[in-house]
C-alpha cells in the first residue's frame, strides 16, 4: 500500500515534486497507488494520469482546496470515476474564478463521485453531518512529531461524530534533504526571504515522499486508518480515455452529415478553384476526402472553414500555412491559398491513414483583428464550450539566479553583477557556465552564499513559474471545457482573460482538439499599407 497527498511542482512555487519522479518513486518502492492533490490546481493531473498507467501504478486524481477567505479551510477532493474527475474541474474552476466560493458550501454540495478528505478542524466544527456526507467525507490523519496533538484532537472529533479516519501522508518534496529548495520555493512564491518566512509558511520538514515501510510503520497502531486508504484508492477509477479525441461539432444544416456537407461544399471550392477541372484534381479530392473521412476529422475542416469563412466576410487578412497547403481540400476550401496540384504538393505529408493525430492548421491574422475573429468562435460555439489554451512559463538559469538570489536577501545590485554574464540557457548549467560559455568566464561561484545559490537555481531548472497565455492556441469542446479541465485567469487577472490550467500537451493528450489562430504583423502591415493606398 502507498497512499499520499502529493504536491508537484505544477501547484506552483508550492510542492517540488517533479512528476516523473513521483512515479519513479511509487514504482521503486513497490507502491500500487499513488494520489497527486495539488492546491487548487489539476494543471499536473493529466501527465501523472498518463504516466501512472504506463508504469503500472494506480493514478488517484485530486485536488487539495482551501477557502479564499481563510487558507486554514481546506479539504481534498478525490475524484472516483469520470463524473467525479468533471466535478474535481468545476471546484477549481470555481475557486479559481469566483470571489465568493466558499469551501463550506462545496463540501457539503459534494457529489457522491468524489471522495472529501479534510485535516481542517475548523472546518469540520461548521458542516453539517448529514448521512450522504459521512458516505464520502473523511477525517484526513497524519502523524508527525510536531503534529501529534492535532492529529489527536481530529482522531477524538471523528469518533465523537460517527466519522470515517483515513491515513495520509502529505508530501511536498523528495526527501529530507531538498526541505530547502521547498522552502526556497515557498519563499519564492511569497516574495520573501528565507529569514522572514513564517511557520505557517513552509510546511514540516516531514512532509517528505516516505516509502510503504515508512507508512506502515506509523500507522501500524491505527489499522483503520490504513483501511480506509486503500478502500479510497480501489473506488476511485477515473479513465481519461488517452487517445480518444473529443471532436467538436459544426452545427451542421438539415438532411447532412459532417462528412456529407464537407464533401459538398469542398466539390463547391473546386469548380471556383478550376476551370475546367482536370481529372486528377477530382480523383485527388475524393480520394483526400475518404482519407478524412475515414479518419472522422469531417468537424475539424468544418469548423476551420466556417473561422475562415468568417473571417472573410469581415474583410480580414487572413490566411492558413504550413503543411495544410499540401492538401487539396484545404485549397477548395478557402483554408489555403496554394495549388498543391499545379506545385505537386504531396497530402500524405499533411494526413495519411497510418496518422492518429489531428490535423494541425495554423491560420494567420492581423494583429489588429485577431482578437475579433477569436471572439466570434467563443460566441458561435458557445463560451462554456470554448478556451484559450495556456503555457507554462518555467525557470531558466538566469530568472532560476536571480529569484533563488533574492531569497537569500540579497539586493538587487548585487545579483545584476552576475546576472547580467548569465546567458539564456537552462539553469542545469548554472554550475558549469564558466565552462560553456565564453560571456560567463569571469563568472566565480565557488564562495558561499553563490555556492548555494547556484546548486538550488540548478535544482528548480524547469520549475513552473507561472502560466501565461498560448500564442493562438484555443480549444473547442463538444461538452463544457470545464468536464476535461480546469480555467482558471491568466497571470494577469485585471484583463479578464481565462486559460487552461494544463498547457498544450497534456491537453492534445486528454485529446482535446486546438485549433492556432495566429497573430501576424505582417498582416496588419498589409492591411495597413492596403488602407493608405485606397485612401490616397
Amino acid at each position: 500500500m502507498f497512499t499520499l497527498h502529493a504536491h508537484s511542482y505544477y501547484s506552483l512555487l508550492e510542492g517540488t515534486i517533479p512528476v516523473s519522479q513521483l512515479i519513479a518513486f511509487a514504482k521503486n518502492s513497490g507502491s500500487r497507488y499513488v494520489a497527486l492533490t495539488d492546491t487548487n490546481s489539476m494543471a499536473g493531473l493529466i501527465q501523472f494520469a498518463k504516466e501512472a498507467e504506463e508504469n503500472n501504478i494506480k493514478p488517484v486524481l485530486g485536488s487539495l482546496i482551501d477557502d479564499p477567505s481563510d487558507t486554514k479551510l481546506n479539504a481534498i477532493f478525490l475524484a472516483k470515476n469520470n463524473n467525479g474527475y468533471s466535478e474535481l474541474c468545476k471546484i477549481i474552476t470555481s475557486r479559481k474564478l469566483k470571489e465568493n466560493f466558499s469551501l463550506l458550501e462545496t463540501v457539503m454540495n459534494a457529489s457522491p463521485d468524489v471522495f472529501t478528505l479534510t485535516s481542517s478542524y475548523e472546518l469540520l466544527k461548521r458542516l453539517s453531518f448529514t448521512s450522504n456526507l459521512k458516505k464520502q467525507l473523511f477525517v484526513e490523519l497524519f502523524v508527525t512529531d510536531k503534529l501529534k496533538s492535532t492529529t489527536r484532537k481530529l482522531y477524538e472529533f471523528a469518533k465523537r461524530k460517527n466519522l470515517r479516519i483515513v491515513a495520509t501522508h502529505p508530501a511536498y518534496f523528495l526527501s529530507k534533504e531538498d526541505y530547502i529548495l521547498h522552502k526556497t520555493v515557498t519563499a519564492i512564491g511569497k516574495n520573501k526571504t528565507l529569514e522572514n518566512l513564517d511557520a505557517e509558511d513552509s510546511v514540516d520538514e516531514e512532509f517528505y515522499l516516505k516509502t510503504p515501510e515508512e507508512l506502515n510503520a506509523v500507522w501500524k497502531r491505527l489499522p483503520e486508518a490504513m483501511w480506509n486508504a486503500d478502500f479510497i484508492a480501489s473506488e476511485c477509477n477515473v479513465d481519461l480515455e488517452f487517445g480518444k479525441y473529443k471532436f467538436p461539432v459544426y452545427k451542421l444544416p438539415e438532411n447532412e452529415t459532417a462528412f456529407s456537407y464537407l464533401a459538398k461544399i469542398a466539390f463547391r471550392g473546386l469548380e471556383q478553384r478550376y476551370k475546367p477541372i482536370p481529372e486528377m484534381a477530382m480523383k485527388r479530392l475524393q480520394y483526400e476526402l475518404e482519407v478524412i473521412g475515414e479518419l472522422n476529422f469531417s468537424n475539424y475542416f468544418l469548423i476551420v472553414w466556417d473561422i475562415l469563412r468568417e473571417a472573410k466576410k469581415r474583410n480580414m487578412l487572413t490566411v492558413g500555412r504550413g503543411s495544410a497547403a499540401d492538401s487539396l481540400v484545404s485549397y477548395c476550401l478557402g483554408i489555403t491559398e496554394v495549388d498543391p496540384i499545379k506545385h505537386n504538393l504531396y497530402f500524405e505529408r499533411f494526413l495519411n491513414k497510418g496518422r492518429t493525430n489531428p490535423p494541425d492548421i495554423d491560420i494567420d491574422f492581423s494583429w489588429k483583428e485577431r482578437d475579433e475573429i477569436i471572439k466570434y468562435v467563443f460566441e458561435k460555439y458557445g463560451y462554456n464550450h470554448v478556451a484559450m489554451i495556456s503555457t507554462t512559463v518555467t525557470f531558466r538559469a538566469r530568472s532560476a539566479f536571480r529569484e533563488v538570489a533574492k531569497t537569500s536577501g540579497i539586493p538587487d545590485s548585487e545579483i545584476s553583477k552576475f546576472s547580467k554574464f548569465i546567458p539564456w540557457t537552462s539553469a542545469k548549467n548554472l554550475p558549469e557556465l564558466h565552462k560553456k560559455f565564453p560571456e560567463s568566464r569571469s563568472l566565480d561561484f565557488t564562495g558561499e552564499p553563490w555556492q548555494t545559490i547556484v546548486k538550488l537555481a540548478s535544482q528548480i531548472s524547469g520549475f513552473p513559474r507561472h502560466r501565461s497565455i498560448h500564442p493562438g492556441g484555443i480549444i473547442i469542446t463538444p461538452e463544457p471545457v470545464t468536464n476535461y479541465v480546469a480555467l482558471e485567469y491568466a497571470k494577469n487577472k485585471g484583463l479578464g482573460l481565462i486559460i487552461t490550467q494544463p498547457d498544450m500537451y497534456p491537453v492534445e493528450d486528454l485529446g482535446l482538439i486546438k485549433i492556432d489562430l495566429l497573430s501576424q504583423r505582417s498582416l496588419g502591415v498589409l492591411r495597413d499599407t492596403i488602407n493608405m493606398i485606397e485612401s490616397h
